[in-house]
């Protein structure tokens, strides 16, 4: 039986093509969360007006890959102590979050962070939100599978094929 993970660490179209490289990942579906609007666009997302953040939901396979996996993944695939930014792309819309399903995710997400914390692996402090996951909106279709279909793209060119050669994924 599947099970999902939500998280946003700046623009969902890097975090969509990180995560589709792992074995255990069924699907991975960018979108909106955290925020006030309901069935919000991306124009309206982006306005930073709206209090979403672009997020990716990860549905996965937990005898093939962990919460604590997908976790460990996050937080080497951005930056989260830059408050809501990734980068070049600036507001709410990019902030670091880590919106949980569940009680047993949300204990996993603050160990997680504390450990890191702990361990001072950051030369700042973590800014990413732990948030009970409240509406999960999909992305517009044209989002989907993004870097797989525009590989040559100038942003994907740019900031994600940089980010999947750090992780060694591509």
């Amino acid at each position: 039986m599947s099970e999902q993970a939500t998280l946003g660490g700046g623009c969902f179209w890097c975090l969509e093509a990180v995560f589709q490289r792992f074995d255990g990942v069924v699907s991975v579906q960018p979108g909106y969360a955290g925020g006030e609007t309901p069935d919000p666009t991306y124009e309206e997302v982006c306005s930073g007006r709206t209090g979403h953040a672009e997020v990716v939901q990860i549905t996965y396979d937990p005898e093939q890959i962990g919460y604590e996996q997908l976790l460990e993944i996050f937080w080497q695939a951005h930056d989260p102590t830059t408050l809501n930014r990734q980068g070049a792309d600036v507001g709410t819309q990019y902030r670091s979050v880590i919106l949980y399903h569940n009680e047993e995710q949300r204990r996993a997400a603050e160990a997680s962070k504390a450990t890191l914390e702990a361990d001072r692996k950051f030369s700042a402090p973590i800014v990413t939100e732990i948030l009970p996951l409240e509406h999960f909106y999909p992305a517009e279709g044209y989002h989907r599978d993004y870097y797989n279909r525009n590989p040559h793209a100038g942003y994907c060119r740019v900031v994600i094929q940089p980010k999947l050669q750090k992780l060694r994924l591509d």
